[in-house]
């Protein structure tokens, strides 16, 4: 008995304070304001969650403070405990049962109005599940927050700001450096997969850079960290972007510079949240460090507000947390006080559910972190980023980036903004190195580069691909292979290959590349577009440009009609008028004076057509009696000797020089005729003739003389090329082909490499050194003096060798003048002779009618001729009549 009284009296005195609790509840004043309950779900173990922890505690005693206001916190903890159980439990149904657990217990037991937290979007997509349940708004600090989750949730409210954006700050500190090719190590999980990946990968591709590889990290694995850093070691690239949590970018770091992966010629860049928490990182972890770039979300902390918070928040943090080292707030801190004051100031009055919501996402307000105010249940997204530089026991502030803007050293309207980081100044590297990173460096053990070979090619002049005579061996000759092997032995290294043989189109070729099958291709490659979807060339190496090749026919293969050609239908026509023209004036000054020239009108006209083309051959000097007609005459046999004697040349030219042309001239009048076209087998020409010159009727081919057995036998009308492969065709058959129409533009050859290799401008240099020294000039001539012309060279014509009366105009002109100028002075002196005539013959008839007349004197005196006279003077008009 003696045992059990005290255990009565003390069931008794619970029962009696717990009656006293409820009367007094009961009987509050009804003007005491009404107490806001709200929670939080975060890491206790982690510095982030330290800082969110201290941070939401200040801004609820700072909201209590300001006024005559209650507000009970209620944190729980989102991991177990013990570090390994936490570890195992966040891939297991354990982890799951504890967030929900925890968000049940603030809603139903503890009766929150809304919950804070938690960090991450995997336990952030577990309590909001619950919370959309019980309509209890939540404000998460998830850093990737999917687009869709606002719209599946509507009570999920976003307090911590995108910061995607950085993904592009890091894409331009790899332009600024001129780096092409990136290794990104991240932490595997969904939101980072799906929402940070794609968003570098795409700044990245903008930028002209690539990701090569994704390395992505397990928490707590230390055994798989070894192995993937082993693996990245033995790569080419050496810029590395990290996107891990905190404790495990510190074991990445540690692990990095144990394996000497923090020395000359790596490169580390840094992404949120790992650059903001620098500071935290103890000793071991910062010396592990130097050298690397980060980038960090920038806020202002230079206001009275964001002072009086960070000494009180030092002041607290130290106390609470005296094992971490460092005790200033970040921008982790700064958002959680900025959040729990906007559920504080949005819980009053005792609101919940969508009221509470609501008044949650007009906040309007100028926070720690920048402007509080919601869109779509966002914050507006961080748009600028500070760049820094870890060195020495800290890290360096190099500048700023910012959306739009890109690098500048200040934040502000005066700030000078820059397009590259390397305005910023200079930045200390691992290992120190005077110089900057190139990016990538021959591995450690260089693995042999797999060289794919086209085979079957048309043209051996470039790539020719045999085996021995057992059959077991290839040998690969050609300019392209002897430029290549020219090529890498201007690179500063030893570069080991092996060549291989394949067999398929080009394209099938290029796209080996993408697939992992060969690491390069050398060979008659043409540079084309859509290749680029699969792989990156160097600069052609030959001259670009795609030809069409087409039998020759002779300009003179008309024997009948040859005679004609030395001059235009023009010429001829113009000739054959002067003659006629000339002839008439001497048959019109001659026919009084020469029997043959008269007769019948048949026989005159017989006449003057002699006349006119026998003087090309003789003078008629000797029967000429006009001076007229001779100086026509002579005019007129100078004119006739020139051109006689031009016509014998330009024809004898004909005959002894061959004058070429093509049998088609153009595309469209290929096109027009839908002849069959000829192309290379395996190449780009099929897709371009028809998809660009629109034409379908074509033909492939797999050596250079069935190209020209086609040709000849007309079973092609053309053949289109690619300009170094057509200079090697024209060179063995000079004589029955030749070039026709224009040259299309089209990509050189050049060789291909995977997109982003660091070989590509390393292998570009050096081809450019072997092309300045002389090296493929020689090549090319080399193999070019190998070829032997099948028939003699043939001489080409461009121009139509027919002359045309603009070559002889003087000499028409001269002699249809002087003809012209004999002509006028001929009718003058015919006119006048003829109008003397008619006056004797006036005379004459007057007087043989006196004769007639005996009654009549035939002398009279003057007063008798007066007197007559009216009568005589019509007589004498009807004889001029």
């Amino acid at each position: 008995m003696s045992g059990f009284a005290p255990l009565f009296y003390f069931l008794i005195t619970v029962l009696v304070l717990r009656e006293g609790m409820a009367f007094g509840r009961a009987n509050k004043p009804e003007n005491e304001p009404r107490m806001g309950i709200i929670g939080a779900i975060i890491d206790n173990s982690s510095r982030i969650g330290k800082e969110e922890r201290v941070a939401i505690e200040m801004a609820v005693e700072d909201f209590q403070a300001t006024g005559n206001q209650r507000l009970a916190l209620h944190i729980r903890n989102s991991q177990r405990e013990d570090p390994l159980q936490a570890a195992l439990a966040a891939y297991i149904s354990n982890a799951i049962a504890l967030i929900k657990s925890a968000a049940r217990d603030l809603i139903d037991g503890q009766q929150v109005q809304a919950i804070l937290g938690p960090h991450t979007w995997e336990e952030t997509s577990l309590v909001v599940k619950v919370g959309s349940e019980t309509h209890t708004p939540i404000v998460s600090f998830a850093e990737a927050t999917p687009k869709w989750a606002a719209e599946l949730w509507p009570f999920l409210v976003q307090a911590s700001r995108d910061r995607l954006k950085q993904m592009e700050a890091i894409a331009d500190i790899v332009r600024s450096w001129e780096w092409h090719r990136v290794t990104v190590i991240y932490q595997d999980t969904a939101s980072l997969a799906n929402e940070v990946l794609p968003h570098l990968s795409s700044a990245l591709r903008q930028v002209g850079a690539e990701i090569g590889h994704l390395v992505a990290l397990q928490p707590f694995a230390s055994s798989s960290l070894i192995e993937e850093l082993e693996k990245i070691q033995k790569d080419q690239c050496r810029v590395f972007v990290v996107h891990l949590s905190v404790p495990l970018a510190a074991q990445l770091f540690e692990k990095a510079k144990e394996m000497k992966m923090m020395e000359k010629d790596y490169v580390w860049i840094t992404t949120d949240p790992i650059t903001s928490l620098v500071n935290s990182f103890n000793a071991s972890s910062i010396s592990s460090m130097q050298g690397v770039i980060g980038v960090k979300s920038y806020f202002p902390e230079s206001g009275n507000q964001f002072q009086d918070f960070y000494h009180r928040f030092c002041r607290r943090f130290r106390s609470e947390h005296p094992e971490e080292g460092n005790n200033e707030p970040g921008i982790f801190a700064a958002q959680a006080y900025d959040a729990a004051r906007a559920v504080a100031l949005a819980s009053t009055e005792g609101s919940k559910g969508r009221k509470l919501l609501a008044k949650l996402l007009r906040s309007d307000f100028h926070g720690l972190s920048g402007r509080i105010k919601f869109t779509d249940q966002n914050l507006a997204p961080q748009h600028v980023f500070q760049i820094i530089n870890v060195v020495g026991r800290s890290y360096r502030e190099l500048g700023y980036w910012s959306d739009g803007i890109r690098f500048s050293k200040t934040i502000g309207e005066v700030a000078s903004n820059y397009s590259s980081m390397k305005d910023l100044g200079p930045v200390v590297w691992p290992g120190e190195p005077w110089y900057t990173p190139k990016g990538w460096t021959v591995p450690i053990q260089p693995t042999v580069l797999r060289i794919g070979v086209p085979n079957g090619s048309t043209f051996k002049e470039y790539v020719n691909v045999e085996k021995d005579t057992l059959g077991n061996n290839l040998s690969f000759t050609g300019l392209a292979i002897d430029l290549f092997k020219a090529t890498l032995e201007e690179l500063p290294y030893h570069l080991p290959y092996e060549l291989s043989l394949f067999n398929g189109t080009y394209d099938s070729l290029v796209e080996q590349i993408h697939l992992h099958k060969f690491d390069a291709v050398v060979g008659d490659v043409a540079i084309v577009s859509q290749r680029y979807e699969h792989a990156e060339f160097t600069q052609p190496y030959t001259e670009a440009g795609l030809v069409m090749i087409v039998p020759v026919m002779s300009k003179t293969c008309n024997k009948a009609w040859l005679f004609m050609r030395p001059f235009t239908k023009p010429m001829w026509a113009l000739i054959g008028a002067i003659n006629v023209y000339n002839g008439f004036v001497v048959w019109l000054i001659e026919r009084n004076h020469c029997s043959e020239l008269k007769g019948s009108v048949l026989n005159q006209i017989g006449s003057l057509i002699w006349l006119s083309f026998t003087t090309l051959f003789s003078l008629h000097g000797g029967k000429l009696h006009s001076n007229l007609s001779r100086m026509t005459m002579v005019v007129w046999l100078f004119m006739a000797l020139i051109i006689t004697q031009t016509y014998t040349a330009n024809l004898a030219s004909m005959l002894t020089v061959q004058q070429l042309e093509p049998t088609i001239t153009d595309v469209d009048a290929l096109r027009q005729s839908n002849a069959m076209v000829g192309y290379c087998k395996g190449s780009f020409v099929s897709a371009y003739l028809k998809e660009v010159l629109g034409i379908h009727n074509i033909k492939q081919f797999d050596s250079i003389e069935e190209y020209a057995e086609a040709l000849k036998s007309e079973v092609i009308a053309a053949a289109f090329l690619e300009a170094p492969l057509a200079k090697i065709f024209l060179r063995k058959y000079c004589k029955v082909f030749m070039e026709a129409g224009p040259t299309f533009k089209v990509g050189g050859f050049g060789f291909v490499f995977p997109r982003g290799s660091p070989l590509v401008p390393e292998v570009t240099e050096a081809m450019l050194k072997v092309t300045e020294s002389g090296k493929l000039r020689d090549l090319e001539n080399n193999m070019l003096a190998s070829l032997k012309c099948l028939d003699s060279d043939a001489q080409k014509d461009s121009g139509d060798p027919s002359l045309s009366p603009n070559s002889f105009w003087v000499l028409f002109v001269f002699t249809g003048g002087t003809s012209t100028t004999a002509l006028v002075v001929y009718t003058f002196f015919i006119h006048k002779s003829v109008a003397e005539s008619k006056t004797n013959w006036t005379i004459m008839l007057a007087a043989m009618k006196k004769w007639g007349n005996p009654n009549r004197r035939f002398s009279r005196r003057d007063s008798d001729i007066n007197a007559e006279s009216p009568a005589i003077a019509p007589n004498a008009s009807a004889l001029q009549a």
